[in-house]
């Protein structure tokens, strides 16, 4: 068959389907904030160390970045559908038996076996979209609501976690997750239909396999351990060390194997690397924020987990609206850079808002307007960055090219929560240093002054990094306005002058 149009119908399902990936892709984005909230109350009943309590999160963290680059080919190889069934299925499983652990081991461990099929899950999700929805205006619509759920899923993440933790106990933010991954598993099966002649079954890159975990797992727990362990620790230094010699020999290997885990084409196009890049640098800004001001709500205004979680709500209502509204709307309509890049603009500034926190700032005459704004600029940027990080591709590289969105996310939220927060805490300990004399007679104000002055001394990094993320965006991406239909021809190839075809529909020749 020569490269012509294919002119097939679009699956009368396709709109089902898309309920079911938005349903997983919620549970996923949950499942990465929700657990922070319960985290002291299951430290206290299963009596886990100061010093081990990270590992709830980094456990998580390692084996879902480690493994995103396999999960998306992994994708590709068996199938998308049967791919995301097993993922859902095997992470209700992980779920309930971190809902059920009995001490610390079991816990780590079932954190560890969620990102294993989360690994599975995010990537097949993702490429599901990318070869279902093909015509532009359905395709606008569909990743709008996708980037919604990626952008604000995290901040509903902090309301349930807040509402289960205190209505019930914290083991029900693990048991959450099994109803949704049941009823999205049932629905994947009977409803999405995958598209004949998308898979990639060539042989599987083992040696890129181990290089890009190994690599990854070393360069996120580099960031982790920097955290706690500060960024002259011998082990943190070795870690980033080990993390460019593996990736640099990634890279080097997939330039010479005949079937690469990672096809350099993916990632050689300027406008997909654009959209990893500034997306990665949005999420290093964007989690830094969820800490911050997670912290600020509870420690410092004394709110409850369930009032924090509210307290967030504006921030999710900005970006749905930025996502469906804007992004969606405008997305067939203009270049993505010109969404993407005033989207971080946007964000920047309600970010910078943020650096005028005091302690005792008004929720709504501050942080309500910053998040809002924050809310509305990633919601616009998020949607055309999740479409153009897949559009193009052929369609046996779609799963890789949605786990590269999936890793690019994880590795900058592991980076943003180390980084900011180390430079909160050493700007927190700068300060009440500086005004010792101050806080002899009464350590508390103190207290809560340095710890709100290293917040917003961090929150100024996250302003320039979202600033450097809109302008990379305005830069690298060069991609024209999406065609108003199907079109035909698209390659994909990565040449910088086929801007008209990064929109169209790659066809795949028999």
């Amino acid at each position: 068959m020569s490269k012509t149009a294919d002119l097939r119908l679009p699956d009368p399902s396709r709109w089902k389907a898309l309920a079911f990936i938005a349903l997983a892709q919620l549970m996923v984005v949950l499942d990465a904030t929700i657990v922070n909230i319960a985290l002291p109350h299951a430290q206290t009943a299963l009596g886990i160390s100061d010093a081990n309590k990270q590992w709830v999160i980094t456990a998580y963290a390692l084996a879902f970045g480690g493994l995103l680059l396999f999960g998306g080919r992994i994708a590709d190889l068996w199938g998308r559908k049967r791919t995301f069934v097993v993922g859902l299925i095997g992470f209700a499983l992980a779920s309930a038996l971190g809902g059920a652990a009995q001490n610390q081991g079991m816990l780590f461990g079932s954190r560890a076996l969620q990102g294993v099929f989360g690994a599975l899950l995010a990537p097949a999700a993702l490429s599901l979209l990318a070869v279902m929805f093909t015509d532009a205006r359905e395709r606008a619509k569909a990743f709008g609501i996708y980037g919604a759920i990626a952008g604000g899923g995290g901040a509903v993440g902090l309301i349930l976690g807040g509402f289960l933790t205190q209505a019930l106990n914290w083991r029900w933010t693990f048991f959450v997750n099994i109803p949704f991954a049941v009823i999205a598993a049932a629905g994947a099966y009977f409803v999405i239909r995958e598209p004949a002649g998308s898979r990639n079954r060539s042989s599987l890159d083992v040696p890129g396999v181990v290089l890009s975990a190994l690599g990854l797992v070393s360069l996120v727990y580099g960031f982790t351990r920097a955290e706690s362990a500060g960024w002259s620790d011998g082990l943190t230094i070795g870690m980033f060390v080990a993390s460019g010699v593996l990736l640099l020999s990634f890279v080097l290997t997939e330039s010479r194997v005949k079937s690469p885990l990672l096809p350099l084409r993916v990632l050689m196009d300027r406008n997909r690397g654009g959209v990893y890049l500034s997306l990665g640098l949005a999420v290093i800004a964007m989690f830094g924020l969820f800490l911050f001001l997670t912290y600020y709500l509870q420690v410092v205004k004394g709110y409850s987990p369930i009032r924090t979680g509210f307290a967030f709500l504006p921030m999710i209502a900005g970006m749905i609206t930025g996502s469906t509204q804007i992004g969606a709307r405008l997305m067939t309509r203009v270049p993505a850079r010109k969404l993407m890049g005033p989207g971080f603009l946007t964000a920047a500034v309600g970010m910078l808002l943020l650096t005028q926190l005091e302690i005792g700032s008004s929720y709504v005459g501050l942080i309500l307007p910053a998040q809002l704004l924050l809310g509305l600029g990633m919601g616009t940027a998020f949607m055309p960055a999740m479409s153009l990080a897949t559009h193009g591709v052929e369609p046996r590289d779609s799963g890789v090219a949605s786990a590269m969105v999936n890793t690019s996310q994880q590795v900058g939220g592991a980076i943003g929560t180390a980084l900011l927060n180390t430079i909160a805490a050493s700007a927190a300990t700068a300060y009440a240093s500086s005004h010792a004399a101050l806080g002899a007679k009464n350590p508390e104000p103190l207290k809560l002054q340095s710890m709100v002055h290293g917040f917003t001394g961090a929150i100024w990094w996250a302003v320039g990094i979202l600033v450097v993320a809109s302008a990379i965006a305005v830069t690298f991406i060069n991609a024209g306005r999406p065609l108003a239909g199907p079109a035909t021809g698209g390659s994909g190839s990565g040449d910088a002058g086929g801007v008209e075809d990064e929109f169209k529909i790659p066809v795949v020749a028999h």
